[in-house]
């Protein structure tokens, strides 16, 4: 697997992540579009795209593959970073 810090600016990549953010009772980060309670806050893992990365400050900002939302995950919340193939749908 690739480290974050050696990733090429201008190339495609996705990841594993996990966040501290606000969760629904089955898990899934708050808001979202169904009826069930909040939990709280708690951990969310998923797997999404890098979409920009902060060096300074450790940061990336990761596109949720599952709920397409946007998250700030640090260096270290990060694994296996791989590169990846965007394909534009037909039509």
């Amino acid at each position: 697997m690739i480290d974050i810090r050696d990733i090429t600016p201008g190339e495609s990549y996705a990841c594993k992540f996990r966040v501290e953010t606000m969760l629904d009772e089955l898990g899934r980060p708050a808001p979202n579009l169904s009826d069930v309670p909040l939990k709280g806050p708690g951990v969310y893992e998923s797997f999404g795209f890098l979409k920009q990365r902060d060096t300074d400050k450790e940061l990336v900002i990761v596109v949720d593959e599952a709920t397409k939302r946007e998250f700030v995950a640090k260096f270290e919340d990060l694994w296996d970073i791989d590169t990846v193939e965007l394909e534009q749908p037909e039509g």
